[in-house]
C-alpha cells in the first residue's frame, strides 16, 4: 500500500511539473506578445509564431527533469520514463533548431525583399538562405535521429561492433549513392556560386521562365504560361542556359520590320522615338532604328529599345511592333512589301511591272 501511494505521488509530481512548465510557457509568450505588438520588427513576431509549439514541449520536459529525483518511482518505471522523456526532449530541441532557421529566414528576407524593382542582392541572399536552410534541416534531422538512437544501449553496442567495418561500408554506400551525393554537392555549389537565383529570368530547354524554387536536388522554373518545368539541380552545372538577370534585370529588345525601298527611314525613326517617349515601358536608356539588311524585295529595319526587365521588354516590343506597322500602313501604304516581277510579251517586247502585288 505504501509503495502504491508513493507511485501515485510520483505521478502527481510529474503532472505538476508538466503543468508548471505549460504555465511558464504561457506567461513567457504572453509577455513577449505584448512587446512584439509594440515593436515594428518581424523578429519577435516570427519567434512567437515558429517557436511556440516546440517550447510548449521543451519547458514542461525541463521542469519534469528537475523534479524527477523527488518522484521516487520504481526503478524499472523510472528508467523507462527517463529514456522516453530523453527521446522526446531530443526531438523537441531538434524541432526548435529547425524552427529557428525559419525565424532567421523571415528576419533576413524582410530586410532584403525581392518584390522591389532593384532586387539583385535580395535574390542572391534569398537563394542562399533557401538552400542553406534545407541543408540545416537535413543535418539537424540526421543528428537528432542519431542522438535518439544512441540513447538505447543495444544500439550503442551495435554501433561499436560495426566500427571495424565502417570503412568498407562507407566505400560501398559512397559508390552506391554517388549520384545522390553529387546532386547534394551541386545544390550546395549553386548556393555558393549562384549561377541562378530565386526569381531569375532564364531560358532553359527553349522555354522562357523564372526560377521559382531551388532545392538541394531540383529546380522549379515557372514558365511564362504558368507551367512548371522541373529540372535536376545538376542541369545548371552541366548544361548551358541563358540567365537574363545574372548581373542586372535591364535588357535590350528588338523589333524587325520589312518595308519597301520607297519608305523614308528617317520618318520611321522619328515615329519610333515618339512611340517610346509616350510609353512607360521604355526606361529611357537606349533606342535606335537602323537598316540591317537590304534584299532584292525589301528593306530590313531593326528597332532597338531598352527596358527595366524582361517582362517590360516583351510588352514594349509588342507595342512598338504594332504601332510601327499601323504607322506604315496608314501613312505609307505603298511602302508595304511588294513582289517585283518582269513580264515578257510573246512578240519580244518587255513590260516592267514594278508594283505587282
Amino acid at each position: 500500500m505504501n509503495a502504491f501511494v508513493m507511485k501515485w505521488q510520483g505521478v502527481l509530481w510529474l503532472l505538476a511539473a508538466a503543468a508548471l512548465g505549460l504555465v511558464a510557457c504561457s506567461i513567457l509568450f504572453r509577455v513577449t506578445g505584448v512587446f512584439a505588438r509594440r515593436t515594428e520588427t518581424v523578429l519577435d513576431d516570427s519567434l512567437i509564431r515558429h517557436c511556440r509549439h516546440p517550447l510548449q514541449l521543451i519547458l514542461p520536459l525541463l521542469f519534469i527533469h528537475f523534479l524527477f529525483p523527488v518522484t521516487r518511482l520504481p526503478q524499472g518505471v523510472s528508467v523507462l520514463l527517463k529514456q522516453l522523456l530523453g527521446v522526446i526532449l531530443i526531438a523537441s530541441i531538434a524541432w526548435l533548431v529547425i524552427k529557428l532557421t525559419y525565424v532567421f529566414e523571415d528576419f533576413t528576407l524582410n530586410r532584403f525583399r525581392i518584390d522591389v524593382k532593384d532586387n539583385l542582392q535580395a535574390r542572391r541572399i534569398n537563394t542562399q538562405i533557401q538552400i542553406l536552410k534545407k541543408v540545416v534541416i537535413v543535418t539537424v534531422t540526421i543528428v537528432g535521429l542519431a542522438s535518439i538512437l544512441m540513447t538505447f544501449e543495444k544500439v550503442r553496442y551495435l554501433g561499436g561492433s560495426l566500427l571495424a567495418s565502417a570503412g568498407i561500408a562507407g566505400l560501398i554506400i559512397g559508390l552506391a549513392a554517388q549520384r545522390s551525393i553529387a546532386t547534394l554537392l551541386a545544390g550546395i555549389q549553386i548556393a555558393i556560386t549562384q549561377p541562378i537565383r530565386i526569381d531569375d529570368v532564364v531560358i532553359v530547354e527553349n522555354e522562357w521562365g523564372r526560377i521559382e524554387e531551388i532545392t538541394l536536388t531540383y529546380v522549379v522554373v515557372r514558365i511564362w504560361d504558368l507551367r512548371r518545368l522541373i529540372l535536376p539541380i545538376t542541369y545548371f552545372m552541366e548544361k548551358p542556359f541563358q540567365n537574363w538577370t545574372r548581373v542586372t534585370a535591364d535588357i535590350l529588345g528588338t523589333v524587325f520590320l520589312y518595308v519597301d525601298y520607297t519608305v523614308p527611314v528617317k520618318v520611321i525613326r522619328e515615329e519610333l522615338q515618339r512611340i517610346l517617349k509616350a510609353t512607360d515601358l521604355w526606361d529611357g536608356r537606349v533606342w535606335g532604328l537602323q537598316v540591317t539588311n537590304a534584299t532584292d524585295k525589301t528593306l530590313e529595319l531593326r528597332a532597338l529599345m531598352s527596358a527595366s526587365d524582361a517582362s517590360n521588354a516583351w510588352n514594349l516590343r509588342c507595342e512598338v511592333r504594332e504601332k510601327l506597322i499601323d504607322f506604315v500602313r496608314c501613312n505609307f501604304p505603298e511602302g508595304l512589301p511588294k513582289f517585283r516581277a518582269e513580264i515578257r510579251e510573246e512578240h519580244g517586247r518587255e513590260t516592267d511591272s514594278s508594283d505587282a502585288p
